[in-house]
């Protein structure tokens, strides 16, 4: 294996790690400005009142788009195998 192909393998993993991370990074930024918002419209300052409903809709991300995740990176991990194949 050459410098070439383990930069390729490089590359496709952390794409395939940005492609099943994000929906999950943007659900939790999103939930966040939208409770900072409402905290800054009505001062309440309560530093716990960010946890519950960023937990909960992290949580229900998290189950909608597992299909997409493992799909994601069950194709990487089927074409890591291809090519540990084509090796020998």
């Amino acid at each position: 294996m050459n410098e070439t192909a383990v930069l390729e393998v490089g590359r496709e993993a952390m794409w395939v790690i940005l492609k099943i991370s994000a929906p999950i990074m943007m659900a939790g930024l999103v939930i966040g400005l939208i409770i900072a918002l409402f905290q800054a419209l009505t001062t309440i300052q309560e530093m716990t009142l960010t946890f519950v409903p960023k937990i909960i809709v992290i949580f229900v991300t998290i189950i909608i788009m597992l299909p997409f995740m493992l799909s994601s990176l069950t194709e990487f991990t089927q074409s890591l195998f291809d090519r540990m194949i084509s090796l020998s």
